[in-house]
C-alpha cells in the first residue's frame, strides 16, 4: 500500500506547481493558490504515509520524480514550454532512474 500512497504523492505534487502557474494570470490567481495549498497538503500526506515502510531516501527521489517529470509533461502539452529531444531525454532520465530505485527496493 505504501507504493500506491508515494505514486499518488507524486501525481499530486504535479498540482501544486500547476496552481502557482494558475495563480500567475490575475483572473485565476485565488483558485491557483487554492489548487497548489490543497495539492501540496494532499501530497504531503501521502508522503508521510508512504515513508512509514519506504526509506526516506527512496520515497523523496521517487516523489520529487515523479512530481519533476509529470510538471514537465504539463508545462509542455497544456502551458506550450519548450519541448526538445534533449529536454525529454532528460525526463527520460529522471524516470529511468525512478524506476531503478523502485527495483532495487
Amino acid at each position: 500500500m505504501s507504493w500506491l500512497y508515494l505514486f499518488l504523492a507524486g501525481l499530486f505534487e504535479i498540482g501544486w506547481p500547476v496552481g502557482l502557474k494558475m495563480a500567475q494570470n490575475p483572473s485565476t490567481r485565488i483558485s491557483g493558490i487554492l489548487v497548489a495549498v490543497t495539492f501540496m497538503g494532499i501530497s504531503g500526506v501521502l508522503l508521510w504515509l508512504a515513508q512509514k515502510t519506504i526509506p526516506i531516501g527512496t520515497a523523496y527521489a521517487i516523489w520529487t520524480g515523479i512530481g519533476a517529470a509529470g510538471t514537465f509533461l504539463v508545462g509542455v502539452y497544456v502551458y506550450g514550454d519548450p519541448a526538445s529531444l534533449m529536454r525529454f531525454i532528460g525526463v527520460g532520465l529522471i524516470i529511468a532512474g525512478v524506476a531503478t530505485l523502485k527495483l532495487a527496493h
